[in-house]
């Protein structure tokens, strides 16, 4: 079986496959207002949609939302002396960041996501 190379920056590397973290208010797609879709920087499955991007004031990418249930995943999460729950890639497991219940309407969620773990789809 031949592996597939990773065109994986160090950073997305990091985020996606050792459950790294960016820096708040460093993120390419904090402040990012375009209209489109967030896919994972690893496999390209649709995420997310500026659609349910909001400004939570975290300084990382927030929505209340995902595209679709079925693309992610959510596991608990005990590091650091929290307790939290882990949203992951359900096609790949990257780690993409952490659900919240201190979102807007409709749903009340905070997805909060690492700008490394995306890419951008403009509309």
């Amino acid at each position: 079986m031949v592996k597939k190379e990773s065109t994986l920056t160090p950073e997305q590397y990091h985020i996606l496959k050792e459950k790294g973290t960016e820096h708040a208010f460093t993120g390419k797609y904090w402040d990012h207002k375009e209209k489109g879709k967030y896919v994972c920087a690893d496999c390209g499955a649709k995420l997310f949609s500026s659609n349910t991007k909001f400004d939570s004031g975290s300084g990382w990418p927030s929505f209340y939302a995902p595209e679709k249930e079925k693309n992610i995943a959510e596991k608990e999460d005990n590091s650091l002396l929290m307790k939290r729950t882990e949203v992951l890639c359900s096609k790949c497991q990257g780690h993409l960041g952490h659900v919240f219940d201190d979102g807007p309407k409709p749903t009340g969620k905070r997805y909060c996501i690492n700008s490394g773990a995306l890419k951008f789809k403009k509309k």
